[in-house]
């Protein structure tokens, strides 16, 4: 991290830079030394040094300045930086002020003018202030801030997006943190707009787009190349993995994803049953290691860039970006995967990101611990969310519509059962939230009697299906009744070929109704939808465009 600063304060221009003088000759070894000419310039420095997150370890301040005396400054000051220690230069005449101040603003030390020589007047003073400061001070976090609030759905997508991107980052509730709260009233001009990103470099974002975040936190997300042998749209495993080995194959690879590499599984808390990791994994270490071992192969990837459409204009396909950015490719492989279906039960729209979150334990277990949180859903995504979070919160319980027997595998059913603070509720469903601008209860219905009862709650998890990323496709890609991609065998019709299909050819088993459109994944009809299947498709359909490229 930076090194921590030591602030000096003087009107009179001889005077500061001979303190910074000595000051640096002694300490700049193991702190920064800044100068002000007066307490409104060193009052804007802090203020500037706050939303930066820099550590002030001293104030050396003279106390006769015009306009704001150096005991006015430090009152000031102290709100900002309450730790950093407080000494001010004084003449002799000042000496009562110097006492008064030790009162007034906890003052450390004074120092009579002129400090000469500094080692035996001023460094043993400072060294003792400096040591006791490194020992008590809490050193501030050097990365991106987010400062918001539980019930703002932009902070807790803001945080969904960093943690899944792997951008370390410190959350600020401006709840329970006053100083996170007068910074985001700065920033917004004493209104309280949501979330409020801090970056190192002193910039400030306020509710800001995915794509901004990105770009300030230096993903890619431009393009380098008009023209592409393969694009592949979507980062979860299976786009990971047709970029994995598209690039490893010499074919020129983009991989475009709307948010960031891992998709659905890289919200996975731990994945136990994926061939070679004795020990599991995490879904967000998979999608590390794949994004790593994509870009060192040579594919290009782009981070959250939203693709709307994918066409034709043949010979060549075309992918289209949210912002009208027109890429064109000779073929292209859609791996957007799926997506937590969206619970639909009154008062929903009030609570979802406030209390209500989709797939989100990772990102939000420890905001609720403590708490009681329910889960709801019966797949591995719930029991995996439901075992992660009971790490957390003193109790969990998972309402399931059915049994878990039906859809959860049998290792994940025995770790549940082995969870004290875990309790399942079969045959249940979530028929209402509460909440006015941040949940506060749900409503259960036991589906065979119908007997409803309400359960406060700060928190629900929703793992209960999947419903596919294909808009982009629409009008132009076969789909099937739920919007699934339709190809190979499914796009017959009483065993013809589509229609609209003019090759001699049958489409490849991974291909759809468009020649040079390939789809690999969740998104694909009719797949198994485990990470394993994914990425052995992903890895699978490159085999398919490379027949396709002999032809172009």
């Amino acid at each position: 991290m930076a090194k921590p600063i030591i602030l000096t304060v003087d009107d009179e221009e001889q005077v500061l830079n001979a303190v910074e003088r000595d000051l640096a000759r002694r300490y700049r070894k193991n702190f920064r030394i800044l100068k002000a000419g007066s307490g409104a310039e060193a009052l804007d420095a802090v203020r500037a040094l706050k939303e930066r997150n820099d550590a002030v370890a001293l104030f050396l301040v003279d106390q006769r300045m015009p306009e704001m005396s150096g005991t006015e400054f430090l009152a000031q000051a102290r709100a900002e930086y309450p730790e950093a220690r407080k000494v001010l230069l004084t003449a002799y005449a000042d000496t009562e002020a110097a006492i008064a101040a030790i009162n007034e603003v906890d003052l450390d030390h004074y120092l009579m003018k002129p400090w000469t020589p500094a080692e035996e007047t001023l460094y043993p003073v400072l060294d003792d202030l400096l040591s006791d400061w490194e020992a008590t001070a809490t050193i501030p976090f050097d990365g991106i801030r987010v400062a918001g609030a539980l019930w703002s759905a932009g902070s807790h997508h803001t945080k969904d997006f960093l943690a899944r991107s792997q951008i370390p980052y410190q959350f600020l509730d401006i709840e329970r943190d006053r100083e996170a709260l007068a910074l985001v009233e700065r920033a917004n001009g004493g209104t309280h707009q949501l979330p409020v990103v801090f970056f190192p470099d002193g910039s400030t974002m306020v509710d800001p787009t995915f794509t901004e975040i990105a770009e300030k936190a230096g993903l890619r997300t431009q393009a380098q190349n008009p023209f592409y042998d393969l694009i592949v749209i979507g980062a979860g495993p299976a786009g990971l993995a047709a970029a994995v080995y598209g690039a490893s194959e010499g074919v020129k690879t983009l991989l475009v994803d709307k948010e960031t590499p891992g998709g659905q599984a890289g919200t996975s808390s731990r994945i136990e049953n994926y061939l070679g990791f004795p020990k599991g994994l995490s879904g967000a270490d998979l999608a590390r290691r794949a994004t790593a071992q994509a870009t060192r192969l040579g594919a290009e990837i782009l981070s959250a860039r939203e693709v709307v459409r994918v066409g034709r204009r043949d010979p060549y396909r075309v992918v289209t970006l949210a912002d009208g950015t027109e890429i064109s490719c000779h073929a292209v492989v859609i791996a957007t995967g799926v997506s937590v279906r969206e619970l639909d039960v009154p008062g929903i729209e009030n609570t979802t990101g406030a209390g209500v979150y989709y797939g989100a334990a990772l990102t939000e277990a420890s905001s609720f611990k403590g708490e009681h949180v329910h889960v709801i859903g019966g797949a591995n995504s719930a029991g995996q969310g439901a075992v992660f979070l009971s790490q957390y919160a003193a109790r969990v319980t998972m309402l399931v519509r059915s049994t878990l027997a039906k859809s959860m595998s049998s290792y994940l059913i025995e770790q549940i059962a082995g969870r004290d603070n875990i309790e399942v509720h079969e045959g249940t469903e979530v028929a209402a939230v509460h909440g006015d601008s941040m949940l506060e209860a749900i409503t259960i219905r036991d589906r065979e009697s119908g007997e409803a009862r309400t359960a406060a709650t700060p928190a629900v998890f929703v793992f209960i299906g999947a419903k596919p990323h294909t808009e982009m496709l629409k009008d132009q890609v076969a789909l099937s009744n739920a919007g699934f991609v339709l190809t190979g065998p499914d796009l017959r019709t009483d065993g013809s070929r589509p229609r609209e299909w003019k090759l001699k050819r049958d489409p490849y088993l991974m291909e759809t109704n468009v020649p040079g459109i390939f789809a690999a994944g969740d998104a694909r009809h009719g797949v198994v939808r485990r990470v394993a299947s994914a990425v052995g498709q992903g890895s699978t359909v490159v085999s398919f465009v490379h027949e396709y490229l002999k032809t172009v």
